[in-house]
C-alpha cells in the first residue's frame, strides 16, 4: 500500500486519523490522504472491518470458501504478511484473532452506533447526519456473499432508523422533521410500505386529508404497477373514514332502488 501524495511512508500511521471507507466503495484514508490498496488486500480490511475480532480460521473461511481450509489459512497468512509490512497497514493481531487497529475509524460503525441510539431514544440532534449515515450502499459492485449479507443487513437497519426517526418526530408533534425522514425512508426503498404509511399518518395528524389520500393513491398505484399488489389492510385501514364518502359516491346505484327509477323514468314517458 502507498499513499497517493509524497507524504513519508515511515511511522506514520499512528499520529494521524486512519478512516476506512466502505460505504459507496472501499477506500482507506490516512491524515485525509488516500491510501493505494491492492483489491486483493482490501477485500480481507474490509472483511476484519466488518468481522471485527474474527478469528483466522473464520476470516480464511470467508474469503477462500472454495478452497481446503489449509490452503485457505496459507493464502491469509500470506496476505497479513503482505499487510504488515506497510507503515499504513491498520491491523493488529493477537493469538488467533485479527482486527483493525483501535485507532482506525470505519463509517459502517457510526451507521451502527447512530442505529443504535436512535433504537433507545437518543437520536443525534443533528438530522443530516441521521440522514447521511448508510445513504450509500456498502462496497458497490462487490459480490462476496459475505458483503451481501452485511449489505442487506446495514441496509434494512438504516431503514429501520430512519423510520423510529420519523415516529419519533410524529409522536412529538414535529410533523415537519416526520415527514422528511419518512420521505428519506421512502427514496431508500420505494416499494417499502411502512415509509408510506408514515407519510399518511403525517398528512392525516396535521389535518390534510387531501395530501393524505393523494400519497395513498400514488403508493397504491406503484405497487400495483410493479407487484400487481393492494396496499395492507392496515395501510387502507388508516383512510377509512376518510375514503368511504368517496367510495360511496363511486359505487353504481342497483338493487330495488334502481328498479324503481327505471319504472318511474318508463311510466313518464
Amino acid at each position: 500500500m502507498a499513499a497517493d501524495s509524497p507524504t513519508p511512508t515511515t511511522g506514520q500511521r499512528r499520529d494521524a486519523d486512519v478512516c476506512l471507507h466502505l460505504l459507496g466503495g472501499f477506500r482507506l484514508t490516512h491524515g485525509g490522504t488516500t491510501v493505494a490498496v491492492p483489491r486483493g488486500l482490501q477485500r480481507i480490511i474490509a472483511l476484519i472491518g466488518l468481522r471485527p475480532g474474527a478469528t483466522r480460521t473464520h476470516l480464511a473461511g470467508l474469503l477462500w470458501p472454495e478452497t481446503s481450509e489449509e490452503r485457505a489459512l496459507s493464502s491469509l497468512r500470506t496476505a497479513l504478511w503482505r499487510l504488515r509490512q506497510d507503515p499504513y497497514c491498520p491491523l493488529t493481531t493477537a493469538a488467533d484473532t485479527v482486527r483493525l487497529d483501535p485507532l482506525v475509524r470505519v463509517d459502517v460503525d457510526q451507521l451502527v452506533d447512530t442505529a443504535a441510539r436512535v433504537r433507545h431514544g437518543r437520536p443525534p440532534a443533528d438530522t443530516a447526519q441521521v440522514f447521511a449515515a448508510g445513504r450509500h450502499d456498502l462496497l458497490p459492485g462487490w459480490y462476496d456473499d459475505w458483503v451481501l449479507a452485511d449489505r442487506e443487513r446495514l441496509r434494512q437497519l438504516r431503514l429501520h432508523m430512519l423510520e423510529q426517526v420519523a415516529g419519533h418526530h410524529l409522536n412529538a408533534g414535529r410533523h415537519g422533521e416526520a415527514l422528511e425522514a419518512a420521505l428519506e425512508a421512502m427514496a431508500a426503498e420505494p416499494l417499502r410500505e411502512t415509509p408510506h404509511r408514515l407519510v399518511v399518518r403525517i398528512h392525516l395528524a396535521e389535518g390534510n386529508a387531501f395530501e393524505a389520500v393523494h400519497a395513498y393513491y400514488i403508493y397504491r398505484d406503484l405497487l400495483l404497477r410493479e407487484l400487481r399488489l393492494e396496499p395492507s389492510p392496515a395501510m387502507s385501514a388508516l383512510l377509512a373514514e376518510t375514503l368511504e364518502p368517496i367510495r360511496r359516491a363511486s359505487r353504481p346505484t342497483s338493487g330495488p332502488r334502481r328498479h324503481l327509477v327505471e319504472r318511474t323514468t318508463f311510466q313518464t314517458r
